[in-house]
């Protein structure tokens, strides 16, 4: 486990139980139980098995909910912000991969 220091800073870090989760996304733990099933993301587990989760999950619950609110259909809504997620990324490590060839030929 990281030192508590590295943790504050971690959004993947498993900080968040699934009461908390639920009132911090204004979303039920039933919703939540549904993101999982729904393969959006999986939550940690505790050693007694309960859910936890990090503030990236809880991101993405929130927008989750936020779509189903709209009238997305849930199965739709995961599957448009799990590409959303994997397009962020994917620009990230583009711009660091740029930046490393940049000062590599300067």
């Amino acid at each position: 486990m990281a030192p508590p220091d590295d943790m504050f800073g971690d959004d993947d870090y498993p900080a968040y139980t699934m009461g908390r989760a639920a009132e911090i996304t204004g979303a039920s733990q039933d919703f939540l139980r549904r993101l999982d099933e729904a393969k959006l993301f999986t939550p940690f587990r505790s050693a007694g098995g309960h859910r936890r989760y990090s503030r990236h999950q809880l991101r993405l619950a929130a927008r989750a909910r936020e779509m189903v609110d709209q009238g997305t259909a849930l199965e739709a809504a995961c599957r448009i912000i799990t590409l959303e997620d994997q397009l962020q990324e994917a620009l990230r490590e583009n711009d660091r991969l740029q930046r490393r060839q940049q000062s590599e030929t300067s």
